[in-house]
């Protein structure tokens, strides 16, 4: 793979570049929906603890659609909303509706009630610059899209505002510990080079930051947990493809050329010699969940702060 330049980030500062992978890999994506497929079913058992009775709902980074269905058979009465950057992932998502229902989704809302609108809206955009009005949604549903940008504090803000009062925020996420095979690969490769390391895969963020970054961005209680899940391989070659149709590899379009061969064999042997005793060739993902409520203010927008009503005379007295 190449290197990344000095001032490289992730590849979500550069929206039309994340766009234009996911424009070439959404043809290809049910190859590795699996994951994400069982992830989403983790995240609505989680769901089935929490009292929540939306009446719009926002798939944030919906890709495929995959999750749609659910939600709208979950909150039967909601406007499900997915957002996505992909064009062409939207498009697949469309085909998530029945056939019978995807026109009155081009009707305005009160008319598509009327008529018995079961399907969901879908609109192309950039999740950090939600095109929605503050306080749109009553539950924001986001299932392993976050870690496509480098700044996740900026997101949180984003889907705080998208939110109401006492809304939901539900979310996966990849943790640090994901790919963590093939880094060490990677470090081994780079250590025999005299040009040092490089940056190969995508840089995950630690759970306890995510926490952190969501009281700071108006949050509370927030709840996260993680999990390893383990994929085995036959071959390394198949490890590769699967790791770049999910998009770890963002600056590459195909490991032979851009690495040059040698490289590539290199990093086929590398990983063959990863090889566990039933033969296979394994690679871990670590699932980070989160789920927290967007907090009532306690300021204004001008700075001033607000004493709830239900609050006066709960502080402690003082010594006069």
């Amino acid at each position: 793979m190449p290197p990344l330049p000095p001032d490289a980030t992730r590849p979500a500062n550069d929206v039309r570049h994340l766009q234009r992978i996911f424009e070439r890999r959404a043809a290809h994506f049910d190859d590795v929906a699996f994951l994400p497929r069982e992830i989403s079913q983790r995240m609505r058992e989680r769901l089935d603890y929490i009292k929540i009775n939306p009446a719009h709902v926002l798939d944030a980074g919906c890709g495929p659609g995959d999750d749609l269905p659910q939600l709208r058979e979950r909150f039967s009465e909601a406007l499900v909303c997915g957002v996505d950057l992909s064009w062409a992932m939207l498009a697949r998502a469309c085909r998530q509706d029945e056939p019978d229902t995807r026109w009155s989704r081009l009707l305005p809302n009160a008319l598509g009630n009327l008529l018995g609108k079961r399907g969901s809206r879908l609109v192309q955009s950039d999740f950090s610059a939600l095109p929605f009005a503050a306080g749109a949604f009553e539950l924001i549903w986001s299932n392993l899209a976050l870690h496509w940008h480098s700044r996740p504090n900026l997101i949180f803000a984003q889907w705080q505002r998208a939110l109401k009062v006492n809304g939901l925020l539900m979310f996966s996420t990849f943790g640090p510990d994901t790919l963590k095979e093939l880094r060490s690969v990677y470090a081994q490769l780079d250590a025999s080079r005299d040009d040092g390391p490089r940056a190969h895969v995508i840089d995950f963020v630690d759970m306890h930051d995510l926490g952190d970054m969501l009281v700071e961005n108006g949050f509370e209680i927030p709840v996260m947990d993680q999990e390893r899940l383990t994929v085995t391989y036959q071959s390394p070659q198949s490890l590769l493809a699967d790791v770049r149709r999910w998009g770890a590899y963002p600056w590459s379009r195909g490991a032979v050329g851009l690495m040059g061969r040698s490289q590539y064999r290199a990093l086929l042997a590398a990983l063959e010699a990863r090889r566990g005793a039933d033969g296979s060739i394994a690679l871990t993902f670590e699932v980070i969940y989160g789920h927290a409520w967007k907090a009532v203010p306690r300021t204004t927008p001008e700075g001033h702060g607000i004493v709830r009503l239900d609050e006066i005379g709960r502080g402690p007295l003082k010594n006069r």
